[in-house]
């Protein structure tokens, strides 16, 4: 029976209980997950292996890649430029990008980067990835890149480009780096831990990601075999010019080994950030409400920027999803812990939010990637948050 680490406050237990299970019956390895509670952790719990190949133990300052619920992260770095009047989320990309307006881009709003209705989910042609992790080649290519449907009138996943996307707008506006400007704006003042761009110095503290294999490759079975409603995706799966496949192979090679030093090391604003559930924990907290005297956003700044932008079917997706300005918003398959919650996923599990009616901040961070239907890790844990709320 694995160890479960650290504490919980009283009415909390289910979330141990679920946490445990995760581990008895989830399949979980190493993890991590935190709650805040107007503003005070009441749950901080850890345990596992942080590394399968040497037997490394999961310590309370493990740190964790949380691969897309880094959205939410450098999401809230925009939010706070636009607070600040240093960003006009309705202005044009071109205002603070001039290269961007190329190929009919230059009415598109910095408000549609955020929330994927852009259309620049895939290039035509791929960056070296070398060159993708320098930075300044993916933001050329992308300002170069003709959108691939008209923008504002759908939305779809910008799984990779998002970061570049935002991360350059940030960096034109701020004069700094994206993972800069979180560190010294963000994390500094909220005593964080938690990176976009991994200090060398704190490649030791990284967990090692083991990646689950699925029992069944859909892509491999015949189509009459495939269940109905996943159809459209497994047929995209299967059709290496689907945007589904297209938006996340930006770069050559497409895929990208996320335990290496270099990826790590690099910006990637909208996949890499590299940290513990504490810190997505309570950064979320510090969006709704204040948090050792720091607040992050204003009421009104978190009510613009938790607003519904996008809606219905994704066209990478292929499935329903719910957009706020850089946020995810919750679904049937997302529900975090109720309507008003707001936050972002990460692949293979991970996840971050904040609940304002409930005053209530989650991060949740894994090292066996799962995703899919059947991974009910985080969900289970929301779960867990509302009974305890209950």
């Amino acid at each position: 029976m694995t160890v479960i680490n650290g504490e919980v406050a009283a009415g909390f237990e289910p979330v141990r209980e679920a946490f445990a299970a995760n581990f008895a019956r989830r399949e979980d390895i190493g993890a991590a997950v935190c709650v805040y509670q107007d503003g005070r952790p009441v749950v901080d719990l850890w345990a596992g292996v942080a590394d399968p190949d040497t037997g490394r133990p999961w310590e309370r300052d493990t740190f964790q890649l949380v691969y897309s619920a880094t959205k939410g992260v450098t999401a809230t770095a925009a939010h706070l430029l636009a607070q600040r009047g240093a960003l006009d989320l309705d202005a044009p990309v071109a205002e603070y990008w001039p290269e961007f307006a190329a190929n009919g881009k230059v009415e598109i709003p910095v408000r549609w980067l955020l929330s994927h209705q852009a259309g620049l989910v895939a290039l035509d042609e791929p960056v070296p990835l070398g060159e993708a992790l320098a930075w300044h080649p993916m933001t050329a290519a992308l300002a170069a890149q003709c959108p691939q449907w008209i923008p504002g009138t759908a939305h779809g996943y910008h799984g990779r480009t998002w970061g570049w996307l935002v991360g350059e707008v940030i960096r034109r506006v701020s004069g700094r780096t994206p993972g800069c400007f979180f560190a010294e704006e963000i994390a500094r003042p909220l005593g964080l831990d938690f990176f976009i761009g991994l200090p060398a110095g704190e490649r030791d503290r990284v967990s090692r990601m083991v990646y689950r294999k699925p029992d069944v490759d859909l892509t491999t079975v015949p189509e009459e075999s495939v269940p109905e409603d996943l159809r459209d995706l497994v047929a995209a799966w299967r059709d290496p010019n689907s945007l589904s496949n297209r938006a996340f192979a930006v770069t050559d090679p497409a895929n990208i080994d996320f335990d290496s030093p270099e990826v790590q090391a690099a910006e990637l604003p909208s996949s890499n950030g590299i940290g513990t559930a504490h810190a997505l924990a309570r950064m979320y907290a510090a969006l709704i409400g204040e948090v050792d005297g720091v607040r992050l956003l204003t009421p009104e700044t978190l009510a613009s920027a938790t607003e519904e932008q996008a809606s219905g079917q994704d066209r990478v997706m292929l499935a329903p999803s719910r957009f706020s300005t850089g946020y995810m918003l919750p679904t049937t398959t997302i529900p975090m812990t109720g309507p008003s919650a707001f936050g972002h996923t990460g692949r293979g599990g991970s996840l971050g939010f904040a609940d304002p009616k409930h005053g209530i901040a989650f991060g949740y961070v894994m090292n066996h990637i799962i995703g899919g239907p059947d991974d009910l890790r985080a969900t289970t844990l929301a779960e867990a948050v509302r009974r305890s709320l209950a």
